[in-house]
């Protein structure tokens, strides 16, 4: 009979987490009252949190951000319902920076994170793809709410003013640009965030603090052009034209 290899055991002292500890601000190890199998499990966690975690804001950093953009491309295929990807530029930021230095910048990109972070479902990935930019992959989102939803973030940021110091606020603004995966088109992720972009760019090209979202094409069919699509159908009572009987009028 097999016989059951007995568990690893493993002596922390042998390993080197130096430097693991020193970046998860750990202190010794292991501490008192944790078994050194809880204590690696930890590292590890925290590790693998900080590699996807952007350090400045807390959200999803670009690494995840892919990762989650490959899984929703595949369950859109799967389930066919849309998902929209929204691409987010905070306006103006450079003269944010030039004007009151980089630490007043880093906090109006910790502002936005947060505003952001208010305006998501849970569902949602609201990610920090670089710079002053923001991207958000949103699952289940048709497109007649994808505007609606868009706009709200955007209002909401530039309803909410940054205090810089004790004696400035600043009043931020951003552009997003929108595109959606296509239920019946398998796209690759950077094909979906290209498109997105476009729109972005777009929007700060029609002049800022707007929202630009891709128009998703209308699969509807109508009447007139089922017709032409079958022609005539020969039916028991002779024949008849397609377009004239009760279908869904939507395309598969």
């Amino acid at each position: 009979m097999p016989t059951t290899a007995p568990p690893l055991s493993v002596d922390l002292r042998d390993l080197r987490l130096d430097t693991a500890v020193t970046l998860l601000g750990r202190g010794e190890l292991p501490p008192t009252g944790t078994t050194p199998a809880q204590y690696l499990q930890r590292l590890i966690d925290g590790l693998c949190d900080l590699s996807l975690r952007d350090p400045l804001t807390g959200l999803a950093n670009r690494r995840q951000f892919q990762a989650v953009l490959e899984r929703e491309i595949d369950r859109v295929t799967r389930s066919g319902e849309a998902a929209l990807l929204l691409m987010l530029d905070i306006d103006h930021f450079k003269r944010v920076n030039d004007t009151y230095g980089h630490p007043a910048g880093d906090k109006v990109l910790q502002a936005v994170a947060n505003t952001l972070a208010q305006c998501v479902r849970p569902m949602d990935t609201l990610a920090r793809y670089g710079g002053e930019e923001f991207a958000v992959v949103l699952p289940a989102c048709q497109a007649a709410f994808g505007k609606a939803v868009a706009e709200r973030i955007r209002r909401s940021v530039a309803a909410t003013p940054v205090r810089i110091d004790t004696h400035t606020e600043l009043n931020i603004t951003i552009s997003v640009g929108g595109a959606y995966a296509l239920q019946w088109i398998r796209s690759t992720t950077p094909l979906w965030t290209d498109r997105a972009d476009h729109l972005l760019y777009r929007a700060k090209a029609e002049g800022r603090n707007r929202v630009c979202i891709e128009e998703q094409p209308d699969s509807t069919v109508s009447a007139e052009e089922k017709g032409m699509l079958f022609g005539p159908l020969y039916t028991p009572s002779g024949w008849g034209d397609l377009s004239s009987m009760n279908f869904n009028d939507s395309a598969h």
